[in-house]
């Protein structure tokens, strides 16, 4: 447990950026992924503002960025000229990662248009995430592909696939358990099948019946046994907060409108109570796996 770091997408406890790390403090992390500041993505960020206002907050926080929660490859895969601006938007967020002191960029592999068959649209996706990995390599960034719904690489077949395909150190995978059971897909088996490329998880469960997001460890995402598996083998990185208990601000930017029934408008929870769950209930887990271990 000592090799693993606790981080979270802080946005989820609320737009106001002076909020996220107030909470994120008061928790005793050390980290966030950086995605929503103040109502605004951060891929609408310049690098001069990330510099002047963001980082200062962040050192007088003390607050690390484990990584970058980028919105790049959520267009449709036969957007070319959202690929085009995509790409100037990764020479951005590259170079706010650097200047971050942070190496990771979360991204996505394309939306595939509604009705049509994912696999004929193969070529293009990795054509489009080698161009993706050459911009990274050149900051020497990796990014990291999530296996999220709605995108070519949703299933863990087609993760393997442009992972292998694209073969770039720079061009690596994050583990998120929610996704791939709201797809179907059995997480114990993916993770089997994806393992030599992860290298950052996120902390999301989600019941299969319904694909509802629920507390980790409470769905069928298998965390506790995946995680033991995964500190059994080695794994030493981040596990990031992911919680999608409750409908937060920047929400509609990062979901197809058909996604949003997944996350459930708790009133009984506020964005900050949601993660500290979420957050305790990580620790609970982690806890007893390392109880095990003394056994």
């Amino acid at each position: 447990m000592n090799n693993l770091l606790i981080s979270g997408f802080s946005d989820e406890i609320s737009a106001d950026f002076n909020t996220q790390l107030e909470v994120v403090k008061k928790l005793g992390m050390h980290y966030i992924s950086l995605r929503g500041i103040d109502g605004r993505n951060i891929g609408d960020f310049s690098v001069d503002e990330i510099r002047d206002d963001v980082l200062p907050r962040l050192q007088k926080a003390e607050i690390g960025v484990s990584s970058i929660g980028s919105p790049i490859g959520k267009i449709l895969i036969d957007d070319d000229s959202g690929f085009e601006e995509q790409k100037q938007m990764l020479h951005t967020i590259c170079k706010i990662c650097s200047l971050l002191d942070c190496k990771y960029i979360r991204i996505f592999s394309f939306y595939i248009p509604k009705g049509e068959e994912a696999d004929k649209y193969r070529e293009n996706v990795i054509s489009k995430l080698k161009e993706f990995a050459a911009i990274a390599k050149s900051y020497d960034i990796i990014l990291l592909h999530e296996n999220e719904k709605d995108i070519y690489g949703d299933i863990g077949r087609r993760c393997k696939e442009i992972l292998h395909e694209v073969g770039s150190a720079s061009f690596k995978a994050i583990f998120d358990f929610a996704n791939f059971v709201q797809c179907g897909e059995e997480p114990k088996k993916c993770y089997d099948l994806l393992k030599d490329d992860i290298v950052y998880i996120h902390i999301k469960d989600a019941v299969s019946e319904t694909g509802q997001n629920v507390v980790c460890g409470t769905g069928q995402g298998r965390i506790p046994e995946i995680l033991e598996l995964a500190m059994d083998e080695g794994y030493q990185g981040f596990l990031t907060l992911e919680p999608h208990l409750v409908l937060f601000d920047s929400l509609k930017d990062l979901e197809l409108e058909e996604s949003l029934h997944f996350i459930e408008n708790n009133e009984a929870l506020t964005g900050a109570s949601a993660y500290k769950l979420q957050y305790e209930s990580l620790l609970d887990i982690l806890n007893q796996i390392t109880s095990k271990e003394e056994v």
